[in-house]
Order: structure tokens, then C-alpha cells, then sequence
């Protein structure tokens, strides 16, 4: 063995060893952080690697950029409990709900709808289910074809903007934020549209598995939108602002969060109680990515330290082989990972390693976000994890996981055909940040 690969073999033998934590059921952000600190400690000393676990907390903490994100969360939460995802479903189930499928294609719609005003992919998940669930239920919907369009359609919440998987791909690669929620509206909608049409091809071709609702009037689908306004609202706020350049993400998120609060108190829709809980389950979520960025970043730093991803990304330049073939590996790892963690985890995992390999293909990094995301939905509503299976899995109580698995498929492949056209035709996503730009 060459002196080269003596010499790399403890730091390889370290990289395997840290991510053993990250799959052992350590917490991970516990995990990446443990792993940094050893790799650091090994190549650069203990001295080195204490001063790390005092400055990247602190630094971390104290930085401005990163208030975006529990501002969009409180957004989300204040809507959550202001009842705004009844309002939409309300809407979309009176020019749909008559359709086969209606009441799916309507729960589909509304969590597009709700993901102009969440970030999340399970509180999508969540607030739709809720809310959906016992319609389909009372119109005799197949349980398998209810469940699965409601965990699918939650991952509209990570790609419709404003979306918390853009914005630690933002802080993560120094990318404009406002590009990429810009980036991820057309993609979003042809997504929505897609799994609507995947409801529509199983029920056309079984019409038992999703019975059509009663027809509404014209004028009655018309006054529906008076309870959706603010959503509307909302939306322009943000992206308006975004795309013309006005505010910035963290200003964008300030008004959005305060414009929800204005409607939910006006509207009496938000007690003291129910404002305590958005207040609280906002400092939950926040608590943990901040946590799990803290130890993103300590094991950023040691790769950066080892140059294990500049190493890797000049290797793969080097090969006589097509980008794309290495684009295709990086989408299967993503399809691995997605069966093992949540997606906040795996953004922060894998964009230290594979942004530099991108970059040295010369793939555009707005676009890459964009799928990345895609590849994070799909990881949403894949088993054995699927972390919107397990939520709707709660809500529907008696409906066992395989079943909601069976009924995920179609929309698997619907999102595999929004993967290849995304790979096909990147100006889907780079349209609309161009005009910014």
C-alpha cells in the first residue's frame, strides 16, 4: 500500500466510524457533531477541536440569517391554528370534491395551497389530515387511496415556497434564498398537478376507490375564495417582496408571520391557548434544527479540514463519464437516504460533500436545489421510515402502514416522472430566478 493510502486510511476508516453514530439511533444532530469533533480533534488536536464546540454554537446562534427560520415556522403555526388549512380544503373540495377522486384531488390542491404558507412537509401532512381525513372517510374513500394522496400531498410543503428545505440549502451553499423559493413554484404546481392526475388514472380506472361528491353551483365555488384570501395574501407578501427585491427572506417571513397573526386575531380564530401552543411547537422545531445545524457545521469543518469533498469532486471531474451518470448516483444515495431520515437531516448530511461535486460539473446550484428537495419529498413517503406515512398512519388510527404504503405508490411514480422532467428541462426552475436575476 502506497504512502498515500496509508495516510488517508485513518481518516477513512474515522469517516466510517462517524457515520456509524449517525445510523446507530443517536440523535444526529448529537451524531454529526460527535463525529466532527473527533475528526478534528485526530487532525488538528484537542486544543482545536474544543474551540469549536465554544465558537460554531455561539456563532451559530448569534447569526441573523438563520432567525428566517423560526419566523416561517411561526407563520405556518399561527395558519395551523387559525384554521386557514379548512378554509383551503373548503375551497378546492367545492370545484373538485363532484370529480372521481374529488375529495382527494381537493386535499391534494389544499396542501399546495397550505404549502404557500407552511414550510413543512409534516405539518402539511398534518393540518390536511385532519381536516380531509374524515370527509374521504364519509363518502366510503378506499383507505389506501385517502391515506396515501394526504401523506404524498404534504410534501407539496417542502417545495412550494416558503419551504425550510430551501432555506438551510440557502445557508448550507451561500445561495440566495429568495432564488430558490422563486426556483420551486413551477416545479410545486406541476407536482400538485401530477398527483392529480395520478388520483384521476386509479379512479378511472376503479371508480369504487373514490366516489364523486355532490356537484356545487358556479356561483358557490366563486364565494368560496372569500375564505381563502388570505392565503393569497400571504403568498404575494412573501414572494412578491422576495422577486422584486423589497425585502429579504428574514424581512419576507416577519410580515408573513405578522400579516397571519393581524387575520387570526381579527378573525378571533386565535385564543390564548392555542397562541401559546404555535409559540411553543415553533421553539421545538427550532431548538432541533439548530441543534442539528450546530453539528452540520463542526462536521463541515472537519471535512473541509481533510478536503475529503474537494478531493472527491476533482476525482469525479476526472472521470470519463457523463455528468449525468454522476448526477444519477447522487439521486439513488438521496433515494437511500430518504428510506433512513427526515429531510432537514439529510440536506445537512450530504450538501457538504455533493455541493462541490455539482459545482465542479457545472450544474447550476439553484437548480440542484430544487431536486434535491424533490428527492427529500420523495424520502417523506418512502418505508421503512416515511415520516408523513407515520403521521397520517396517527391520524387515521385503524389503517395499518402497509396499506398507506400501497397507497403512496402512484405518487411515487409520479414524483419519479417529476424527477426526470426536472433533469430534462431545468429551465422549469431557472425561469422564473432568472427574471430576478
Amino acid at each position: 500500500m502506497s504512502g498515500l493510502n496509508l495516510e488517508l486510511l485513518p481518516l477513512i476508516i474515522m469517516v466510517v466510524f462517524g457515520f456509524s453514530f449517525m445510523f446507530s439511533g443517536m440523535y444526529l444532530g448529537a451524531a454529526m457533531g460527535l463525529f466532527g469533533f473527533l475528526g478534528l480533534a485526530y487532525v488538528r488536536g484537542w486544543d482545536h477541536a474544543l474551540g469549536e464546540l465554544m465558537t460554531v454554537p455561539y456563532t451559530m446562534f448569534s447569526n441573523y440569517d438563520l432567525t428566517v427560520i423560526p419566523l416561517f415556522i411561526l407563520m405556518g403555526q399561527i395558519c395551523f391554528y387559525a384554521g386557514m388549512s379548512a378554509d383551503l380544503f373548503g375551497t378546492t373540495y367545492k370545484w373538485l370534491g363532484h370529480m372521481r377522486g374529488g375529495l382527494a384531488m381537493a386535499a391534494v390542491g389544499a396542501c399546495a395551497g397550505f404549502a404557500a404558507i407552511c414550510g413543512s412537509s409534516v405539518a402539511t401532512a398534518v393540518t390536511m389530515g385532519l381536516v380531509a381525513l374524515p370527509e374521504m372517510r364519509r363518502y366510503k374513500y378506499d383507505p389506501a387511496l385517502s391515506t396515501g394522496s394526504l401523506a404524498a400531498g404534504g410534501t407539496i410543503g417542502i417545495l412550494i415556497p416558503p419551504s425550510l428545505s430551501f432555506i438551510i440549502y440557502g445557508i448550507m451553499t451561500g445561495q440566495s434564498i429568495g432564488e430558490l423559493f422563486i426556483a420551486g413554484i413551477i416545479p410545486g404546481i406541476l407536482q400538485a398537478i401530477l398527483f392529480m392526475i395520478a388520483i384521476f388514472i386509479v379512479c378511472s380506472r376503479n371508480p369504487a376507490l373514490g366516489p364523486a361528491g355532490p356537484r356545487t353551483g358556479l356561483k358557490e365555488k366563486i364565494l368560496s375564495f372569500k375564505d381563502t384570501w388570505i392565503v393569497i395574501l400571504l403568498f404575494v407578501c412573501i414572494i412578491g417582496s422576495l422577486y422584486m427585491g423589497i425585502c429579504t427572506p428574514t424581512e419576507a417571513a416577519a410580515i408573513g408571520s405578522f400579516v397571519a397573526f393581524v387575520f387570526a386575531v381579527a378573525k378571533r380564530r386565535l385564543t390564548r391557548q392555542t397562541m401559546w401552543l404555535s409559540f411553543l411547537d415553533t421553539v421545538k422545531s427550532t431548538s432541533m434544527l439548530m441543534i442539528i445545524f450546530v453539528g452540520a457545521i463542526i462536521m463541515s469543518h472537519f471535512l473541509a479540514v481533510t478536503r475529503i469533498p474537494t478531493t472527491l469532486a476533482d476525482t469525479v471531474v476526472t472521470l470519463e463519464v457523463n455528468r449525468y451518470v454522476v448526477l444519477g448516483l447522487i439521486i439513488v444515495v438521496y433515494l437511500i437516504l430518504g428510506c433512513l431520515m427526515d429531510p432537514g437531516s439529510m440536506l445537512l448530511l450530504t450538501i457538504p460533500t455533493f455541493y462541490p461535486v455539482i459545482m465542479a460539473l457545472h450544474f447550476d446550484p439553484i437548480w440542484f436545489g430544487v431536486l434535491v428537495t424533490i428527492m427529500c419529498e420523495i424520502g417523506c413517503i418512502t418505508p421503512p421510515v416515511g415520516l408523513n406515512v407515520f403521521v397520517i398512519r396517527g391520524i387515521a388510527g385503524d389503517v395499518p402502514m402497509y396499506t398507506i404504503f400501497r397507497g403512496i405508490i402512484p405518487f411515487l411514480i409520479a414524483d419519479i416522472l417529476l424527477v426526470l422532467i426536472v433533469i430534462l428541462v431545468p429551465k422549469l426552475s431557472l425561469f422564473l430566478p432568472s427574471l430576478m436575476r
